[in-house]
């Protein structure tokens, strides 16, 4: 009933479901008036030829960071419930015979369960999106890849954000750290500017933040299609190079992170940050 609750106070809340958007629509909106057009630049003056597929290939690749953005966005706004609920329902909530790990439970699986609906709804139409656009989508196997990603971005960026949550005690604090967050993850995910181009401090700083793992197993999904052709015939050393400027993998030294290493940082991060809120609660409640 908790997650139910939780769901229909996000949705019947208009302003937070475009707020929670926002930063999405902020990188879509960045990307159509002149991202893509520099990037796409960019890339034919640095391959020194010209291909239809130079379009797609970048905007597949921003699609995927977007969707990665999507889990964690949304799972922040649903979380602004939780962080009310502490002036106005939590003490009915404590005083009720439910047990406050299914209360606190009930939050977490609320919040996670609107992000992977939201994160769904955006994988959805940025793959209508390159149909549309004369793209390849991946077969049926990469399409349960695809969910399976989006699952695991969702827990994973829904552990982190709770986490920050059990912190912060009004709403215009949950408000300006949102803000904050969602100013700055669009750099961490390598969207705004390819990461390759960043100085090496801050390559490390945005490798290290684990939803751009989940946001380099996007990219491998929807764009690796689109490279095999657009790089066909090309030195493989071109095609990695590219791959690692635009944060499709993740280099650390001499070990490039493949796509089940990335899918083991979310699930470890999950598990993580999970227990690290079920020791604060334990805490606090021993307090």
């Amino acid at each position: 009933m908790l997650v139910k609750r939780i769901v229909l106070l996000f949705f019947r809340d208009r302003a937070n479901v475009f707020f929670s958007l926002l930063v999405v629509l902020i990188i879509l909106g960045l990307y159509i008036l002149f991202l893509g057009d520099m990037m796409e630049g960019a890339l034919r003056a640095n391959l020194g030829f010209d291909s239809d597929k130079i379009g797609i290939t970048m905007s597949s690749i921003v699609l995927g960071g977007m969707i990665a953005v999507t889990g964690i966005t949304s799972c922040m706004g649903a979380l602004e419930i939780s962080v009310e609920d502490k002036k106005i329902a939590s003490k009915d909530f404590l005083t009720s015979p439910a047990p406050r790990a299914k209360i606190t439970s009930g939050y977490i699986f609320g919040a996670a369960s609107i992000g992977l609906i939201m994160s769904i709804i955006a994988l959805f139409v940025c793959l209508v999106y390159i149909i549309l656009n004369g793209g390849s989508l991946p077969g049926l196997a990469g399409f349960v890849l695809l969910l399976l990603t989006v699952l695991l971005s969702v827990l994973c960026g829904n552990a982190m954000v709770y986490f920050m949550s059990l912190f912060i005690k009004t709403q215009n604090a949950f408000a300006a750290v949102s803000t904050v967050l969602g100013t700055l993850i669009g750099f961490l995910m390598g969207i705004y500017v390819p990461m390759g181009q960043m100085p090496e401090a801050v390559q490390w700083v945005i490798k290290c933040f684990p939803m751009t793992h989940a946001a380099s197993m996007m990219r491998q999904l929807l764009a690796d299609g689109e490279l095999a052709e657009l790089f066909a015939g090309a030195p493989s050393e071109i095609l990695n190079g590219f791959r690692e400027m635009f944060g499709i993998v993740l280099v650390f030294g001499d070990y490039t992170a493949s796509f089940w290493f990335s899918a083991l940082v979310l699930l470890v991060t999950t598990i993580v940050f999970y227990m690290l809120s079920v020791l604060v609660l334990r805490l606090r409640k021993e307090g």
